[in-house]
């Protein structure tokens, strides 16, 4: 979790996150140099589930995530966000996406859509963005990997990070290179309440100029080919995990 200036919802969304993490299981929350207090409660109550990271300067959502990301223990590595609540049997049903396949890299499900007052502003995410599609063209085309709606299987990582700098967002680029290196699972239910409002980073519609989502779509694809051809050069595709009992 990236966390920065987070008070006003922070502790729903920690309620809906603790609620349903099981033994061994751990949060990582990176506090990007918050002015505010928001972290204050969690830091007194020392929980066990949580490890508490913070940057001695302002690094930005794209590098905080690369932080919590490379901090990392667990096979499944769920993102997510300060301000989202988590709907119940989110944990459970990604969990299961993965053990049903070990080809699966990313599982992304949809999502409701809240203002800052949990009124609802659309019961499907992906049906504002056309539907669902995963493949490396139609993300180049029109993003829909939403990084707080996924989770990565872990060995993505070592090919994932670190984060080139020019990529436009860090859930572009997971959710690319997992369809690139094995397979992504697209769950239809919201297990998500999206919470968007002035502080969010992206609208539901770009209000980019088109010459600049041009040029994010071209870095993306160069890295993304740089990225894939030094690990096909080191050995293909990614070792894949044998899950235990």
């Amino acid at each position: 979790m990236a966390v920065h200036n987070g008070r006003a919802h922070l502790a729903a969304q920690l309620r809906s996150v603790l609620g349903q993490l099981e033994a061994g299981d751990e949060l990582i929350v990176v506090d990007d140099a918050s002015s505010d207090d928001g972290l204050r409660a969690l830091q007194d109550e020392k929980l066990p589930h949580v490890r508490i990271v913070v940057n001695a300067r302002n690094l930005g959502a794209i590098r905080s995530f690369e932080c919590g990301l490379g901090l990392a223990q667990g096979e499944v590595v769920f993102l997510c966000d300060q301000d989202d609540i988590w709907l119940p049997g989110k944990r459970a049903a990604f969990v299961a996406a993965f053990e049903r396949d070990p080809r699966v890299l990313v599982v992304i499900s949809d999502s409701e859509v809240i203002d800052a007052q949990d009124t609802l502003l659309a019961p499907s995410y992906m049906a504002t963005r056309g539907g669902f599609h995963g493949s490396v063209l139609a993300t180049l085309w029109r993003n829909r990997f939403l990084g707080c709606a996924m989770a990565v299987r872990r060995p993505l990582l070592a090919i994932a990070l670190p984060f080139p700098a020019s990529i436009p967002m860090h859930d572009m680029w997971l959710g690319a290179l997992g369809g690139l290196f094995g397979r992504i699972v697209y769950l239809p239910q919201a297990y998500l309440r999206y919470r968007r409002h002035a502080g969010n980073l992206t609208p539901l519609r770009s209000t980019q100029p088109w010459t600049t989502l041009l040029r994010w779509r071209a870095q993306l694809a160069w890295c993304l080919a740089a990225r894939a051809i030094g690990r096909w050069l080191r050995g293909g595709r990614i070792d894949q995990h044998s899950w235990k009992d």
